[in-house]
């Protein structure tokens, strides 16, 4: 997953980058409203955490311009503690929640989670498609329940897949989604993870849930809790 991180506290700043960089996410940030609100409009993220109180301009008009841009993906506010007015603005200007600094670290990626998670329709973190469960939380992916081992690379894949089950999704897109821009790009390892996925989850070929869009790319085919025919 793709994420923002517009902070100028250069403590705070590191630490989500830390944080987050080690659960493989893929990072851009900001250390001011300018260069956040470039990023913020001009490109397209899987969830963007801002600060209130950013130089040049605040993260309230951050947030405005983005949304004006009609970047519909969510977004986590901070802002200090005690600073209600702050929390009011955030959401009306368009964030989706809030966190208090100081923050636990648990606690605002359970919530980068479950905001993902709810921007693709779920309200769960535990998925079923049939004989394949995912557990978004976990990082668990099971067949007829039995755990699959997946690479971290192999599980980001399929949940990005499943968060935007239906649609065509472009190994471009899957690229600069998943992977950090150092990335070798030109390769065809998405096609690699791709077919490891597909026979770990489908071993008998009866299911096929990752499919091929030709031209298009890749599309995750199964609806939750769709059940296999009999």
């Amino acid at each position: 997953m793709k994420l923002l991180i517009v902070e100028d506290e250069t403590a705070i700043r590191q630490q989500l980058i830390d944080f987050f960089s080690a659960q493989k996410f893929v990072l851009d940030s900001a250390a001011d409203g300018i260069e956040g609100s470039y990023y913020a409009t001009e490109f397209d993220y899987d969830l963007a955490i801002i600060d209130i109180g950013l130089p040049g301009i605040d993260g309230i008009e951050v947030i405005k311009r983005l949304r004006a841009a009609n970047r519909k993906y969510p977004v986590l506010v901070l802002t200090a503690r005690g600073h209600w007015q702050d929390k009011v603005n955030g959401l009306e200007a368009g964030a989706d929640d809030y966190l208090v600094k100081p923050f636990h670290s648990e606690e605002l990626r359970a919530r980068v989670n479950a905001l993902i998670r709810r921007s693709a329709g779920h309200s769960t973190p535990q998925l079923r498609f049939g004989p394949i469960a995912i557990d978004t939380s976990s990082k668990r992916v099971s067949l007829n329940d039995t755990e699959v081992e997946l690479t971290s690379f192999e599980y980001n894949t399929l949940e990005y897949l499943v968060l935007h089950a239906g649609e065509a999704i472009s190994k471009t897109v899957l690229t600069e989604h998943l992977y950090n821009q150092d990335y070798e790009r030109d390769s065809n390892v998405i096609e690699v993870f791709i077919g490891r996925l597909r026979k770990k989850l489908d071993p008998d070929g009866s299911l096929s849930p990752i499919r091929t869009v030709r031209g298009l790319g890749y599309r995750f085919a199964l609806t939750v809790n769709e059940t296999l025919p009999s």
